[in-house]
């Protein structure tokens, strides 16, 4: 599950974002990311499959995936700030789910920094 602030939700849901930006990356294999809405929304609204991650300097990370970065240059640079490496999450198929679910209710944690680990779907997803 990854914390992802409203816009840029939006953003991967309307398809105009495909790579989601992490300053650190995941030590396992992840094949799906659960979407949490940081404030003011503060709820789970769907998922996307992980279609690959790449790693590389921030410039060459930008050079990459600017087109469809969802972000602008200025806010990619001041995101990675002090990295000289940055990670992109290449997103894969999306699914918004029809109903919102609560964080706590749901999965029966807080919301996360950035990310954590999901071992299990709650049935109401």
């Amino acid at each position: 599950m990854l914390s992802i602030k409203p816009p840029y939700a939006e953003a991967i849901f309307r398809g105009d974002k495909r790579f989601e930006f992490r300053r650190a990356i995941f030590r396992k294999t992840v094949d799906k990311v659960i979407v949490y809405t940081t404030s003011p929304t503060c709820l789970v609204v769907g998922e996307f499959d992980v279609a690959g991650v790449i790693s590389d300097t921030v410039e060459d990370l930008w050079d990459r995936t600017s087109r469809h970065a969802g972000i602008d240059r200025n806010g990619f640079f001041d995101y990675f700030r002090g990295r000289d490496i940055g990670h992109a999450i290449t997103i894969g198929r999306v699914r918004r789910y029809r109903t919102p679910l609560d964080l706590g209710e749901a999965f029966g944690i807080r919301a996360p920094q950035s990310f954590v680990y999901i071992k299990k779907m709650p049935r109401t997803a």
